[in-house]
């Protein structure tokens, strides 16, 4: 498998273009044509100037840069392995990432290690950056455990499959951070249709009266599922945040340079006391919004074509090539790392051990509870009789 390979999908219609009602759509702009996106590099590869957040990534070294390709790749590959793996069985569901690792990895190594971050369930290259080991994200998918991994160990809370509720959750971590007078920020993820739910309304409001340090990072993938993101809003997602009273930014979300510009310049505003931002990071998914869903029913093809030239990890290898900060020996040895990864991550699955059937009992309550203590030995009761039908 190569570990540049896409399954890309066509970008949605501009706000304002009809559609006839059950016609899948197209896209008419995109990365790189709109002047309010902030790009550092074009989809060729080639590093475009900015006087405002160039000094954000100024100091970044060749090794650097390789290290943000090797992320991209292997969170590409490890995406891919548990696309495979639900494929055949051993997961019950999976939300890919493909064609958001530009977006993932440039924030999420823009984060300090004593921030904290608020993930939905498809942040799985922020998670590769906050030090979680990825076999640990796929228990949950697989149904032994509801997690897999302590949020307090990488300052990275457990996914959040209830849409939007995150922001919530980061908004009132991040209020409670500056009441501490802590010098760390807080950074949220959401999707475009999560947008859309009244949490995070409530998250912009109290963010911005509070004056809280939490950045909201919106991964505008075009697609709440089957639902354009015309069908939602009448402007650009980063413009909401005007109304709430703090800046909102549009970045290219397959430009990984420009991502962890912008987003270091956000978490600095939060460190710096001047309070929350709102991030969209115009991306796309270019693959199902989960194995569950089938893209072709809604999407035409002609997008697939127009992103697969955009492609997050290709934008950077050229720029690399370009400017000879890597040679083919580099390419070539992570391609054997990225299926070495693949391998180790089949295997752990392979060997999860079932959960302890009694272990949904626990942490219900803190203190305890007797109708959770009845439900318990009712469990237990219907358990054994299944030793004692065999018994008989």
């Amino acid at each position: 498998m190569s570990v540049e390979s896409t399954a890309a999908r066509k970008p949605r219609r501009s706000a304002g273009t009809k559609s006839t009602a059950g016609k899948r759509t197209t896209a008419k702009n995109a990365p790189g044509t709109d002047p309010e996106l902030v790009q550092l590099l074009t989809p060729e590869g080639e590093r475009l100037k900015n006087a405002e957040y160039d000094k954000y990534v100024a100091g970044i070294t060749p090794d650097e840069l390789r290290g943000l390709y090797r992320d991209m790749v292997l969170t590409r590959r490890f995406d891919a392995e548990a696309t495979a793996l639900q494929r055949q069985g051993e997961l019950g569901l999976w939300a890919s990432l493909l064609g958001q690792e530009a977006a993932q990895i440039g924030s999420g190594r823009a984060t300090r290690e004593d921030d904290y971050v608020f993930p939905t369930y498809r942040e799985h290259g922020v998670a590769w950056c906050r030090g979680v080991d990825p076999t640990n994200l796929l228990g949950m998918f697989r149904g032994v455990n509801n997690g897999g991994w302590d949020p307090n160990s990488n300052n990275f809370h457990l996914y959040t499959i209830v849409i939007g509720s995150q922001t919530l959750h980061a908004t009132g971590y991040a209020m409670g951070v500056a009441m501490d007078g802590a010098d760390s920020a807080v950074i949220a993820y959401f999707g475009d249709g999560a947008s859309s739910q009244g949490d995070v309304a409530e998250s912009f409001t109290f963010s911005a009266v509070y004056n809280a340090p939490v950045v909201f990072f919106c991964q505008n993938n075009q697609w709440a599922i089957s639902e354009p993101t015309e069908k939602q809003t009448r402007v650009p997602l980063y413009q909401r945040a005007q109304g709430y009273g703090f800046p909102g930014v549009r970045v290219d979300g397959n430009d990984v340079l420009a991502c962890l510009a912008v987003t270091r310049w956000a978490l600095e505003r939060a460190r710096s006391g001047e309070g929350p931002t709102l991030v969209e990071a115009y991306t796309y998914r270019m693959g199902a919004h989960t194995t569950s869903d089938d893209p072709s029913k809604y999407r035409a093809d002609e997008e697939r074509e127009a992103w697969e030239a955009k492609d997050p990890i290709l934008r950077l290898r050229r720029y690399l090539e370009a400017a000879n900060h890597a040679e083919e020996g580099f390419f070539a040895e992570l391609e054997a790392e990225s299926e070495a990864l693949g391998k180790r991550v089949r295997e752990a699955v392979r060997a999860m051990p079932d959960p302890d059937h009694f272990a949904i009992f626990e942490n219900v309550y803190a203190d305890g509870h007797a109708l959770v203590d009845e439900e318990r030995a009712q469990f237990a009761a219907y358990q054994a009789s299944f030793t004692d039908a065999e018994g008989v």
